[in-house]
């Protein structure tokens, strides 16, 4: 056996054997498996797992930027006319958020943990100063006030608004921004605590809240499934809460949108709880998006979530009284916050019935900056990019007894909206990019098996041909030589005449016998020429 046909059957084997290995690792999933089962089991919530620092000190710069409507034409409202707003802002806020008190339970299937959060003013992000911009809002304390009163006697409501005219106290006032935001004595809340001192006399929108977290949670770690990563389990002990009218909407679904379980995929539904929203809400899938070179799934709320019960009845149990609901696009939660009638929504009213949006001027609506969307890598369920955008509003009417609300139009009044953001820095994107390389080279090995078959099975035909040719050309030297051969021969030699009878010669001996029929006599001649 020559060398050649050596090579050619030793590659035919070795490409035999690797295509039947990589298309049976690939029938079999093998390394695909082997890859799940490794993440399944370390994304877990445990003091070992890779992601629990990152959890506890999430690294990931947390910014909340805050927008304010600032009203332009507030006695024109108060004449029956529409209001007019204008977007100030932003003023940014670095959002620090670790993770404390972190305690095991039940063997560390579930984790306790506290999620403070601190607030420090960034200059560079901002397109003011707090401290001295000046804005004009709706009074929200007074506000607070004429809703608690509304179901006292005519009589007491005359008097309590004769006294805030004497003390200058209207439906708008005007403060600073950081005044608004971080809180201040407010006379009236001053003057009710002389009378009920349990009432706090300060007012802000985050009074309180720099430094102080939401609630106790308690999650589960995913060591026991690893779809319930993250899960929250208990708010504050409480499995489902007590404020809406149904069943479902009282549940505390998902995760508190800083960790999610791995392997999802487009079909399915994320949930989250926030605090802040006193309820539950649901991402869908809306498309693929690549931040920082890290392919990532895009999951936004879809426009069911804040509908009208009407079209979506599921929506009913947010209507509290039951019945008492309002239209797309706002969700009132003054039954979880004590006071003021707030209404929440989407900046700018954002998938929200037209009627709130035409009843204030100054407010323009769209996707790209009032949409609230999460970028999910799929495989380690680690959020990329964030964006939770939510806007604050109050509801305005007519209280019998307040001459000052007497002309005005029942309205949503939107107060400000928050841009909170996070994404995920250059290192641990850098990061991020090497681990998916190294999961995504073992989970295509077996292609990549196969791949190398294939190609060895171009190499086995190229030798395969080659040799083919090789052999043919061989032959044709062969009968190359053969012919040339045989015409050289040819050149060399000369025949005899062929005749009936032997010639006649006098030098044939005598006693040579004769013979009958013809025979031919070669001899060498000189060559002629035909």
């Amino acid at each position: 056996m020559t060398r050649r046909s050596c090579a050619i059957y030793a590659t035919g084997i070795v490409c035999a054997h690797l295509l039947i290995v990589g298309i049976a690792l690939v029938v079999a999933q093998v390394f695909q498996t082997m890859i799940h089962s490794r993440l399944k089991k370390e994304i877990t919530l445990t003091e070992k797992s890779q992601v629990f620092e990152s959890w506890k000190n999430p690294p990931p710069p947390v910014y909340m930027e805050y927008y304010f409507f600032n009203v332009t034409n507030p006695e024109e409202f108060l004449a029956g006319g529409k209001a007019s707003v204008k977007q100030i802002g932003p003023y940014t806020y670095r959002e620090y958020r670790p993770r404390e008190n972190v305690t095991f339970l039940e063997n560390g299937t579930k984790i306790y943990a506290l999620n403070p959060k601190t607030f420090v003013f960034v200059p560079e992000k901002s397109a003011g100063d707090p401290t001295v911009d000046i804005i004009r809002t709706v009074n929200i304390p007074l506000v607070a006030v004429m809703n608690e009163l509304s179901t006292y006697s005519f009589f007491l409501r005359t008097g309590v608004s004769i006294y805030l005219k004497s003390q200058g106290i209207e439906l708008f006032f005007t403060r600073t921004v950081h005044e608004v935001l971080w809180g201040f004595e407010d006379p009236l809340l001053t003057k009710i605590n002389s009378i009920k001192p349990e009432v706090d006399k300060h007012f802000g929108l985050m009074w309180k809240k720099n430094g102080t977290h939401e609630g106790e949670f308690v999650f589960h770690t995913g060591e026991e499934n690893y779809l319930d990563y993250g899960k929250i389990d208990t708010w504050n002990g409480l499995r489902e809460m007590s404020w809406w009218s149904s069943n479902q909407s009282n549940m505390i679904n998902g995760t508190d949108g800083a960790v999610f379980h791995p392997l999802i995929n487009r079909n399915e539904l994320l949930y989250i709880f926030a605090a802040d929203l006193c309820r539950s809400i649901h991402l869908a899938y809306v498309e693929d998006v690549d931040v920082k070179g890290i392919q990532a799934y895009r999951f936004a709320p879809p426009s069911d979530v804040l509908m009208s019960p009407k079209d979506n009845p599921s929506n009913a149990g947010f209507c509290v009284p039951a019945g008492d609901c309002l239209g797309t696009g706002v969700l009132k939660v003054s039954v979880c916050r004590e006071g003021a009638p707030i209404v929440v929504s989407f900046p700018h009213f954002y998938q929200a019935d037209p009627k709130y949006i035409e009843a204030i001027d100054g407010l323009h609506p769209n996707k790209e900056e009032h949409e609230t969307y999460l970028d999910l890598q799929p495989t380690t369920g680690v959020p990329i990019r964030a964006c939770k955008r939510a806007q604050l509003n109050i509801i305005l009417k007519r209280v019998q007894g307040f001459p000052n609300t007497k002309f005005i139009n029942e309205t949503i009044f939107p107060i400000m909206f928050v841009n909170e953001t996070a994404t995920i820095d250059d290192d641990s994107a850098a990061q991020m990019r090497t681990l998916l390389l190294i999961v995504t080279l073992v989970s295509n090995f077996p292609l990549l098996i196969v791949g190398l078959g294939v190609i060895l099975l171009l190499v086995l035909v190229v030798l395969f041909c080659r040799n083919r040719q090789k052999k043919n050309e061989v032959k044709r030297i062969d009968f190359t030589e053969a012919f040339h051969s045989f015409t050289t021969a040819k050149d060399d030699t000369a025949y005899t005449q062929v005749s009936d009878k032997p010639e006649e010669s006098s030098e044939t001996p005598a006693s040579q016998p004769m013979r009958n029929g013809s025979y031919i006599a070669m001899s060498p001649v000189e060559a002629q020429k035909c």
